[in-house]
């Protein structure tokens, strides 16, 4: 399992430039996901890496070894597709088998390693199947096991669960979870899905227009994001951002808006005590929005509810402070009624503020 540097990877397609200087360093056994919107750079990075796209300027190292300039047969790599690519004549066991016969490997090491692969992902009472004759979750699968039983150094995933219904995602969520644990082996996944990416990833690697905005652990990215497209990014609702001026009074530091004056703690005190009357974004989370009909008001949101939206044990509530929309998640027995001017609290611990301009974290 190798180590796997991107150096300054640039990509081209003639004058214009995707790719901007990709710098990342990927760790043995790590599960690595790179999340971003539709044309970050991140299928493209993917494709570099498996040697299916040229690299502009820039090198990828295996175990310290450039690897730029070799056939994707020679990168002791597999891929698992978007779109499962089976062959449709071929029954289970031979798509799984495929690579294994191009190679023309034993038989009886063909068999073995197609039963243990089967076993593990759960098909082996399909072997004999053709793909027409599987569900969406068993095609995807059998496109993973057809990549497992290669036993090669490094898997990529681009976006494999994209064609897939939300139930079936779950699932696959769960299995592909279960088999990196198993497996030990490095991993690559490529996804638009941020649930996917803090779910599976040892480490995120959150892409836009061609560059890293963040990479870490998942809760890190969470909790510490670096500028305002992460922030905004991850996170399920999304996080509220809300326009504001810091308003020193006293020895505190206030974020101020119509609808709220909220009493900055800790760090962010000590960062905007020399910036009173500097326009700020602050950032909070729907869930660390609390309905608090009498928090202090250093620490509460005047919000008009529009909109509630019951998704079970909780609702989740579309609210308006001022010229800004903000959105709440509450517990469903939460007594509110609509068109309502409620109360609400922000722990004053999760607030975030960003640079209106830079979008940098403050």
């Amino acid at each position: 399992m190798p180590t796997i540097h991107l150096d300054k990877l640039v990509k081209r397609y003639d004058a214009v430039k995707v790719l901007h200087g990709i710098e990342l360093e990927m760790a043995e056994h790590e599960f690595t996901v790179l999340v971003g919107p539709s044309g970050c750079g991140k299928s493209t990075t993917l494709r570099m890496i498996a040697g299916l796209e040229s690299v502009s300027d820039g090198e990828i190292y295996f175990d310290g070894k450039p690897v730029s300039h070799l056939e994707p047969k020679d990168r002791e790599l597999a891929m698992v597709f978007q779109d499962y690519a089976l062959y449709p004549h071929m029954n289970v066991a031979r798509n799984m088998s495929f690579a294994l016969r191009l190679q023309k490997r034993p038989r009886a090491e063909i068999d073995k390693k197609v039963k243990e692969v089967a076993a593990t992902l759960g098909l082996s009472e399909y072997l004999h199947r053709k793909p027409a004759e599987l569900s969406g979750g068993q095609r995807q699968r059998v496109a993973m096991g057809r990549a497992l039983t290669r036993d090669a150094g490094t898997f990529l995933f681009d976006e494999p669960l994209s064609n897939l219904d939300a139930k079936l995602r779950g699932q696959m969520r769960a299995e592909l979870a279960l088999m990196s644990q198993r497996v030990q082996k490095n991993m690559i996944y490529v996804t638009h899905d941020q649930i996917e990416a803090m779910t599976l990833a040892d480490r995120i690697v959150v892409m836009h227009s061609g560059v890293i905005q963040q990479q870490g652990r998942p809760e890190e990215l969470f909790k510490k994001p670096v500028n305002k497209f992460v922030a905004g990014f991850l996170g399920t609702p999304p996080m509220n951002f809300l326009d504001a001026t810091l308003e020193a009074r006293g020895d505190e530091v206030f974020a101020v808006a119509e609808g709220f004056a909220l009493r900055l703690e800790g760090e962010k005190t000590a960062l905007s005590n020399s910036a009173s009357n500097r326009g700020v974004t602050l950032g909070v989370r729907p869930s660390d929005i609390e309905y608090a009909p009498a928090a202090p008001a250093d620490r509460a949101l005047q919000l008009n509810v529009l909109v509630s939206e019951y998704v079970g044990a909780q609702s989740v509530l579309l609210c308006q402070s001022g010229s800004n929309k903000v959105t709440v998640e509450v517990k469903s027995e939460t007594p509110l009624a609509l068109g309502q001017t409620l109360t609400f609290a922000v722990d004053p611990n999760r607030i975030h503020l960003f640079d209106r301009k830079s979008e940098a974290a403050l």
